[in-house]
């Protein structure tokens, strides 16, 4: 068991608190601040209990030098700073004497924001290859490690592995709530465990088929990746998404398991990818050569809402369609409004399909959803997460 923020004495401890603040921002403002409000329980934590807190996060992809303006952290310790109701301490280096005086200077209570941690990415991709020079010196800054970005679990940085690899370390309340819920979902589950499957391409779920597979009572699949099922029982599929290289997997998958992998009966369709486009609507087996498979139709989610009501336990990764645009988003929206209403465990994976429950509303109305889209798909493929395996154990 990992040790967690609870089991270290933080009085008068420098702690470094790795953070997700990856949120999107367009000149200056932020579209979205969740990410920072699902930090504010462990950050406070830590000032509650006398910590000196150091907070390191990554901001979008950094490449060259022109990016650091528009990945700045700045803007976000300004609204971190209205949240948290205090003052922010933003410096604008990564390392350096400013950097360490700073730091040197904290008080008890006081919290400091170390600008993008991808900025050591103009040096030859240190942190995103974990440098152990750089991780060495991040964690020279402190006393304690504390680990509360689930988003780049999945990922050996240099300011996740590479600190907790020098220094006393635990998870936050994010990453131990994250864990906890995907854990539970599929090493204990409550009966019958339904699997909702979307997105586009098979390849990226064929982890999480083979793991599940064996788990789940049934697997529910839309998106993009339903048409290369489809196509693997020969079915024609127009001008659909089809992921060539895996349909012998699906063809595997779909002898092995015929019982347990449902497919989409119908479909809607349009003859091009936009906006306002006609749309029409068939059984699968009635697609023209010319059509584009989009979403689910009505049909098919009549059929997938039989299989969602008699689960006791629910998860879903992957949007049933090309839910950013309206006409295509239907499918979702319906099976979301089918979880809404059921008496059962809902566990929804980050990425598109969190976005999209969160946009339409349904937010509340789910267990958990997951601020990770990479780290959940890889958690739920079964795999060991870098930035958790590292942690100290009790």
């Amino acid at each position: 068991m990992k040790k967690t923020i609870r089991d270290f004495d933080l009085k008068d401890k420098k702690v470094i608190i790795r953070v997700d603040f990856n949120v999107p921002i367009k000149d200056s403002i932020i579209d979205d601040d969740n990410r920072i409000k699902q930090s504010l329980e462990t950050i406070n934590y830590a000032i509650e209990n006398g910590a000196k807190v150091i907070l390191l996060s990554h901001l979008g992809r950094v490449k060259e030098e022109s990016d650091k303006e528009k990945n700045t952290l700045e803007p976000v310790a300004l609204r971190l700073s209205e949240l948290l109701d205090k003052e922010i301490i933003f410096v604008e280096e990564t390392r350096g004497e400013i950097l360490e005086e700073e730091i040197n200077n904290l008080k008890s209570g006081e919290v400091l924001l170390v600008e993008n941690t991808r900025f050591e990415d103009l040096n030859g991709k240190l942190e995103s290859s974990n440098d152990l020079e750089l991780g060495k010196y991040w964690a020279s800054l402190g006393d304690i490690f504390i680990n509360d970005a689930f988003g780049t679990c999945h990922r050996a940085h240099a300011s996740n592995v590479g600190i907790a690899s020098n220094l006393p370390s635990g998870i936050g309340f994010l990453v131990e709530k994250e864990v906890k819920a995907l854990e539970g979902a599929i090493k204990d589950p409550k009966r019958p465990l339904t699997v909702i499957l979307g997105g586009a391409k098979v390849k990226d779920k064929i982890g999480v088929i083979e793991n599940l597979v064996e788990i789940a009572d049934y697997i529910l699949i839309g998106g993009g990746m339903a048409y290369t099922f489809l196509s693997a029982c020969d079915i024609n599929i127009g001008k659909s998404l089809k992921d060539e290289e895996n349909i012998e997997f699906c063809k595997t998958m779909l002898k092995k398991y015929p019982d347990k992998i449902i497919l989409p009966i119908d479909t809607i369709n349009a003859k091009e990818i936009k906006e306002n486009v006609e749309t029409t609507e068939c059984f699968i087996k009635d697609m023209k050569d010319d059509d584009i498979g989009l979403d689910i139709g009505h049909s098919t989610v009549k059929l997938f809402k039989e299989y969602l009501l008699d689960s006791k336990t629910v998860i879903w990764n992957g949007t049933l369609g090309y839910s950013e645009i309206e006409e295509f988003s239907t499918g979702t929206k319906e099976i979301c409004e089918v979880l809404k209403n059921m008496d059962a465990i809902k566990i929804i994976g980050g990425g598109d399909t969190a976005s999209a429950i969160i946009n339409f509303g349904y937010k509340d109305y789910m267990t958990h959803i997951s601020t990770g889209g990479g780290a959940s798909l890889e958690f739920l493929e079964g795999k060991q997460l870098p930035g958790i395996k590292i942690i100290s154990e009790k």
